[in-house]
């Protein structure tokens, strides 16, 4: 296996058995992503998909307490980016997010199964990329929490000890908008439990991300031991015909987007003329939630919870305005 091209700034790529390739992300102090780092990943799994000596991919962190925090806050050119108007700024940021969901969607499209081997703190973007993965093993150390907030690259600050307060911070302004929502209901097995989390973005554990259905297993330790669970249980895929393995993947994502269609029949929502939102693909999700969140980005909540979050303080939040017209619509 040639790993030249699947190496980068900010990911280790390593070939620990005949087939298998680790993918670390590898951005330290707490692997917090900037676009690079998302434009990267993209990269190395497109590479990945085409390079028919990889068998199976392990995502892990070279990190010993942390899988990824989530987004860098200092690194989010796009929210700054000038614009004339409040609908040019909408269009601008709906591209960016649409592709940065496309970045992450590039794990869920690689041709090969990828094992996600998730460690410590495991929050934001966290829940975002494991969600695209095939498998999630679980080390029993784990914190998650959905779109947790983002966290700023000062060398000063002391990510390793920051208190995870979750309960206290929901949390940056605006809906998670990278994948959590359209793939998490899809995966879990108790969609209350999944609302609850993201609602509240409270924290939860390894046995909790079992007991929903978010991981397979939860392996007692840390880093070390749940990558070599992954390693092993990559290694026997890689050891199966690459054609039915390939095969597999296809037609289990195949049958995901079909049955995302028909798994609630033709039922109606109250609040559209239209079938209910978990009807709907992956990627149609994707796009309507890039859409809405071009405007809601634009809101003063997002840079008053990110000032909060720099100043360790609760931030308070204006209410939504009244509207007294004639019209009952509804969100």
């Amino acid at each position: 296996m040639n790993l030249a091209p699947l190496q980068g700034e900010y990911h280790r790529a390593s070939e620990p058995s005949p087939g298998v390739l680790l993918i670390e992300m590898n951005r330290p102090p707490v692997n917090a992503f900037n676009d690079d780092m998302w434009a990267e990943l993209r990269s190395i799994f497109e590479r990945v998909s085409a390079e028919p000596a990889v068998r199976v991919v392990v995502l892990s962190s070279s990190l010993d307490k942390t899988w990824t925090v989530g987004l860098d806050l200092t690194a989010q050119t796009a929210l700054a980016a000038p614009a004339p108007d409040p609908a040019r700024k909408a269009f601008q940021l709906r591209d960016h997010l649409l592709d940065f969901q496309d970045a992450i969607s590039s794990i869920q499209r690689c041709k090969q199964p990828v094992i996600a081997a998730i460690h410590g703190n495991a929050v934001g973007l966290a829940i975002d990329i494991a969600s695209a993965c095939d498998v999630r093993l679980a080390a029993s150390d784990v914190t998650f929490g959905i779109f947790v907030r983002p966290i700023r690259s000062s060398s000063s600050y002391s990510y390793l000890h920051m208190p995870l307060d979750l309960e206290l911070e929901v949390n940056v302004g605006l809906a998670a908008d990278i994948g959590t929502l359209q793939r998490l209901p899809k995966i879990a097995g108790n969609e209350s439990l999944v609302r609850e989390l993201a609602l509240t973005g409270r924290k939860f554990g390894a046995d909790e991300a079992e007991s929903l259905g978010f991981v397979s297993e939860v392996v007692q330790g840390g880093r070390k031991e749940v990558l070599r669970k992954a390693l092993d249980m990559a290694g026997v895929i890689a050891l199966k015909s690459p054609v039915a393995v390939v095969s597999t993947k296809h037609l289990l994502n195949r049958e995901q987007h079909m049955a995302s269609g028909r798994e609630r029949g033709a039922e109606v929502d109250e609040y559209a003329n239209t079938t209910d939102a978990r009807d709907h693909s992956v990627q149609e999700g994707l796009e309507y939630t890039a859409a809405w969140n071009a405007a809601m980005l634009q809101a003063s909540d997002t840079s008053t919870a990110m000032k909060a979050t720099l100043a360790k303080k609760r931030p308070s939040f204006p209410p939504l305005e009244r509207y007294d017209g004639p019209s009952k619509a509804k969100l």
